[in-house]
């Protein structure tokens, strides 16, 4: 007869239920998002998809500067305020669909009133620089726009001075000499020169140095700080808001008149759309081209597109150049990338 065996004697003669409190478990961890990256490589090689990026980088900022030239100057699409409203818009849109949909970078919230009004504030001279930038474009050729744009480190040494008392070098002062000079020799001799123009260029000009000031200042403390892309879902729609009464109090009932146009010439819709799209693209890329090379490979690339895009410009649209103008601008140029050096060697950062 076959003994009966017990629940604990079947139990014990398979080796799968026996228990072991010694034993442990080593399930390994779940890979990151990272190294599941570096585990299937891309099939576009580091050094294409740079190269790829820096070509982005160039059309958006140059196709931008084109795109507002045309239309507010050759199609007749007079409201610059209107037009930087809907760049802000644009920037809004698709900034929040990058960031909460695509996870481009971390979302970051607001935490307090006092940071909210820091924002405000640089939202309000943001606004001021862009609007500034975009009426210049009316009156003065992209050539001369960028060469008058080229001096924003004229005025960020100057901001940096009044607004916080910093000092720079002997050679960084003296780099930017050329600066200037190069914009009174561009200045005298532009064929197409227009006060009004000339002036609304250095007041955005002028406006995008204090922003960078500002920003500095402002947003110093960790818990305040924001990646540009978050700062940009934050300032985008709050320029939104500050334009908007200037462009119905300026510029009238614009929205009628752009709807009306697009009845007869559907060609505008394209035109606005793909012009909103390339303004945040400029910010997009600004952000890819830090990530993948250094802030210092962007100040480089900076320099370079005023020269790019004035070229550019003057073989699109025709505009008429002068050897003196030529010179003014190559000497501006050359003395921006003297500043950039020699603030390198005063922070003490190796070439």
């Amino acid at each position: 007869m076959v003994e009966a065996q017990s629940w604990t004697t079947r139990r014990g003669s398979n080796p799968r239920f026996e228990s072991n409190s010694d034993q442990v478990l080593d399930i390994p961890a779940t890979p990151t998002a990272e190294i599941r990256h570096q585990s299937h490589p891309s099939l576009i090689s580091p050094t294409v998809l740079t190269a790829a990026i820096i070509a982005s980088w160039y059309f958006s900022n140059i196709g931008v500067l084109l795109l507002n030239k045309y239309l507010l100057s050759f199609y007749g699409y007079r409201y610059p305020i209107f037009l930087t409203m809907l760049h802000m818009l644009s920037c809004a849109a698709y900034s929040l669909f990058a960031i909460k949909w695509l996870e481009v970078v971390p979302f970051q919230q607001i935490h307090s009133r006092r940071q909210f009004f820091k924002i405000l504030a640089l939202s309000a001279i943001f606004c001021f620089s862009v609007v500034c930038g975009n009426t210049s474009l009316r009156y003065l050729p992209v050539s001369f726009n960028q060469a008058i744009g080229a001096t924003t480190p004229f005025f960020t040494a100057i901001f940096a001075f009044v607004i916080t008392c910093k000092k720079e070098s002997a050679e960084v002062y003296l780099a930017l000499v050329p600066v200037v000079l190069g914009i009174v020799l561009a200045s005298n001799s532009e064929p197409l020169f227009h006060l009004f123009g000339f002036l609304v260029c250095i007041g955005s000009t002028a406006g995008r140095a204090l922003k960078s000031v500002v920003q500095g200042l402002l947003l110093t403390s960790e818990s305040e700080k924001l990646h540009s892309m978050n700062l940009l879902l934050y300032m985008a729609p709050l320029a939104a808001l500050i334009l908007l009464p200037f462009t119905l109090y300026i510029e009238g009932n614009v929205l009628a008149l752009t709807v009306e146009k697009s009845r007869g010439d559907g060609f505008i819709v394209f035109l606005l759309v793909g012009n909103a799209t390339i303004a945040y693209l400029v910010n997009l890329t600004n952000f890819l081209v830090t990530k993948h090379t250094s802030a210092l490979t962007l100040q480089v690339l900076g320099n370079a597109k005023a020269a790019v895009a004035a070229v550019v410009s003057v073989l699109i649209f025709r505009n008429p150049v002068t050897v003196m103008g030529m010179m003014g601008f190559a000497v501006t140029v050359m003395g921006v990338v003297l500043y950039s050096e020699a603030k390198k060697r005063s922070k003490g950062i190796p070439h």
